[in-house]
């Protein structure tokens, strides 16, 4: 490695280091917050956790965020002009600032997925660039606003969102390194340090749950990273969206379930597959195991292959959703089958 490569790195890695005791100091204090305020999750029916435990912990990631990835992407070698890095900063403050909000008092749904809209277009008109990208606009609004309330339904047990944003923003900060973009690279991995200085809250048994200030955030920033890198290269869309598969199906597919089962879809529930996992008594750590193996042993693999591949990315991508899709409808008729075999048990 060249003098000047290593000094160009040695700002991204400070900021990265920066990222992790940010958040780890931010999520400490978060929580004493959380306390005064009487910022609570309750147990209830239709969650799984056991105890009353504080909310609003991802505000240790979005401070973590917001104060290190401009250092990032603004150096002079950045392909990222300055009013792109503003946006992402101003549009990811939207999100958790509207999340931190409805943390400390339920707000109505129509003002929260406003805000997500408007923050997805922002951002997304900042990056189009030339007459055709014009076209793509819709698809990234889509996109985006699905990202933002995926990873939302996916914050239900402890360590899950923390881990998943850990992996994918770790594999999009090396898919940008591998094409030689230090500043998305860094930008990537200051997401992934500040979801592990969360994370380490957050594990089971958790000290503090993320709340919508942080998991709207995680899932604008992760959309924004995989448009970024769609803009550098576009082949790597394929591989960024494989990492993002666990996620993307089990959300995708119990929202879908429930809207063909004629259920109020909007409404708080237990069916996405990593709820039924805790319900058959596994506990929040094996469920997230569950989740990390699918991201090591399946997503990491064809990801690589995507990569190394790009004629082969969007096969590589099919072939990763349609595993995904085979793994979660058998694994989650067999739980509900073991929950109503238990039932009948019991009864009889």
């Amino acid at each position: 490695m060249s003098d000047a490569i290593a000094a160009g790195l040695a700002p991204i890695t400070l900021a990265v280091v920066f990222a992790l005791l940010a958040a780890l100091a931010v999520v400490r204090a978060a929580i004493a917050y959380a306390h005064r305020r009487g910022m609570f999750d309750q147990p209830g029916q239709r969650r799984s956790h056991k105890i009353a435990t504080p909310r609003g912990g991802g505000i240790g990631i979005v401070a973590a965020v917001l104060l290190t990835m401009p250092i990032c992407l603004l150096p002079p070698s950045s392909p990222w002009p300055l009013h792109l890095v503003i946006t992402l900063w101003v549009t990811t403050a939207m999100i958790a600032l509207i999340g931190w909000w409805d943390d400390h008092s339920s707000l109505p749904v129509l003002p929260r997925f406003g805000v997500q809209i408007l923050a997805v277009a922002l951002f997304s008109l900042s990056l189009i660039s030339g007459p055709l990208s014009w076209l793509w606009l819709p698809l990234w609004v889509l996109g985006g606003t699905w990202s933002v309330n995926l990873h939302n339904f996916m914050d239900g047990i402890d360590g899950l969102l923390a881990q998943q944003g850990m992996f994918v923003a770790c594999g999009l900060a090396v898919l940008a390194g591998r094409i030689g973009q230090p500043a998305l690279m860094g930008a990537a991995a200051c997401v992934a340090a500040a979801c592990l200085g969360f994370w380490y809250y957050n594990r089971s048994p958790a000290r503090i749950f993320m709340g919508d200030v942080g998991s709207g955030a995680i899932g604008l920033l992760l959309f924004a990273l995989t448009a970024m890198l769609w803009r550098l290269h576009w082949p790597l869309v394929w591989p960024a969206l494989i990492l993002s598969s666990a996620f993307v199906t089990d959300a995708s597919l119990t929202l879908l379930t429930r809207m063909l089962a004629g259920r109020r879809w909007y409404a708080a529930h237990r069916e996405h597959l990593y709820q039924w996992i805790v319900r058959r008594g596994y506990t929040h750590a094996a469920s997230a195991a569950w989740y990390l193996g699918w991201n090591l042993l399946v997503a990491a693999p064809l990801a690589a292959w995507a990569f190394e591949k790009p004629g082969m990315g969007l096969l590589a991508c099919i072939v990763t959703y349609a595993i995904a899709v085979v793994v979660w409808v058998h694994t989650k008729r067999r739980l509900i089958k073991r929950d109503r075999y238990k039932v009948r048990h019991v009864h009889t």
